[in-house]
């Protein structure tokens, strides 16, 4: 039988992520992007060595079909955030890129992201003592 203080630890473990979830959605917001556009922008520039990515990737990443994951591909290339171009490597799919006004967007989020992680490990430590 799991102990007492192991059920707080999940509990809290799953707060966290939801109070952080629901910052990360305010704020994409406040930035004129849904909380999906925000995460596909982040997926691309935040790839391991490199920044350009298939779509069949960016599902991956995101966790999403193919075919959702095209949808907020195009959605994003609407709003300028994502650009498509032709893979030299492979003519059957496309590489997408962030835009300089996508990365513009993904800079201020990503400054908001890293203080509020910062909140979240200075409450845990503060916590802890």
């Amino acid at each position: 039988m799991l102990s007492k203080e192991v059920y707080e630890y999940l509990a809290e473990f799953r707060y966290q992520l939801r109070r952080f979830q629901k910052f990360s959605e305010e704020a994409a917001r406040s930035q004129g992007l849904t909380a999906q556009q925000h995460q596909l922008i982040l997926a691309i520039q935040g790839f391991p060595k490199r920044s350009v990515v298939t779509t069949t990737e960016l599902a991956e990443r995101l966790q999403i079909t193919h075919h959702a994951c095209v949808g907020l591909i195009d959605r994003c290339a609407e709003g300028g955030l994502v650009t498509r171009e032709n893979n030299p490597e492979d003519g059957r799919s496309v590489l997408i890129r962030v835009t300089s006004k996508g990365l513009k967007i993904l800079e201020k989020l990503s400054e908001a992201h890293l203080e509020e992680i910062e909140k979240i490990q200075l409450f845990r430590k503060a916590k802890q003592h």
